[in-house]
């Protein structure tokens, strides 16, 4: 699917909104995403669960500051996943691998927070770790790169 045909469809939907470009809350989206990252490390030898719940905040934080970067924001049900397919719109086959496995982290994420019955080994967590720090990576280069004129503070 195309960005156009992407953007057609989810806002018919009421899925994504435009969103004014606003560098603050790109910022402070990052910031956030950043922190996270450091508050799952620190959590991995005391809750696996939490400390993967939290690596998969960080990757949503990211995922939104991208939308806002581009002038939309998630809307009405399924904020998750749209933020998901709205990265995977953005960055492409290139980076689908890393966007599939944000997808299989905001399923198992969603099944640890209702369900609660399951159980996530700290190898998960070092993955969800790797991953998260590897896509908030790329979205700070893409930001950086949309917008090199603009000092950011991440």
């Amino acid at each position: 699917m195309t960005f156009n045909n992407f953007i057609k469809e989810y806002s018919q939907k009421g899925l994504i909104k435009d969103q004014k470009v606003d560098f603050e809350s790109i910022e402070n989206h990052i910031a956030r995403a950043l922190k996270e990252l450091n508050i799952a490390q620190a959590n991995l030898a005391i809750d696996e669960g939490i400390a993967y719940t939290i690596a998969y905040t960080a990757l949503l934080h990211a995922g939104r500051a991208l939308m806002f970067l581009n002038g939309y924001r998630p809307a009405n049900g399924y904020q998750h996943k749209t933020v998901v397919e709205f990265c995977s719109i953005i960055l492409g086959d290139k980076y689908r691998e890393l966007n599939e496995h944000f997808d299989r982290m905001r399923r198992k994420r969603n099944i640890f927070t209702y369900e609660v019955n399951i159980s996530i080994s700290p190898t998960e967590v070092e993955n969800a770790l790797k991953t998260a720090n590897e896509f908030v990576n790329l979205i700070k280069e893409t930001i950086t790169k949309a917008n090199p004129q603009h000092k950011f503070n991440f």
